[in-house]
């Protein structure tokens, strides 16, 4: 014979089954809409960057355009001012060509100093470090 304790506790045992499933389907449902939230948040943040990167490369096209027509425009007032000293007019070109040249050769040599850092060499050294350790650990 059960107990009233007992009948209590059976009768309890469905309703807490049905209350743990109604909780676990509702945190269920709070955890998918949370990441459907996250993945229109992702979506909107990549459409942002992706119209950012458009307009920074139009505006990094002006910019260059522009800065060739500074750079024409100087070369053209050297020119002119090599011509009012005295210089023939193809060897005042060939030196403002020259000027030009060797400031693209410095450029040139600037660009490939810093290319060295586009390989992190600090991460590659530790990897390269730690790979030696643990070979030297294995050896041992």
């Amino acid at each position: 014979m059960e107990t009233p304790a007992e009948q209590t506790t059976a009768n309890e045992m469905p309703g807490r089954h049905t209350d743990l499933l109604k909780d676990a389907l509702s945190l269920w449902d709070e955890l998918r809409e949370l990441s459907q939230a996250h993945f229109r948040l992702a979506a909107l943040e990549t459409q942002r960057a992706g119209m950012s990167l458009v307009t920074m490369i139009v505006l990094g096209v002006m910019l260059a355009v522009l800065l060739n027509v500074v750079w024409f425009g100087l070369m053209t007032i050297v020119v002119f001012g090599l011509i009012e000293h005295g210089f023939d007019t193809g060897n005042a070109i060939l030196l403002a060509i020259a000027c030009s040249l060797l400031l693209i050769l410095i450029l040139i040599g600037a660009i490939r100093r810093n290319s060295h850092y586009l390989q992190f060499p600090a991460i590659v050294r530790s990897l390269q470090s730690a790979a030696s350790l643990d070979s030297d650990v294995r050896e041992s």
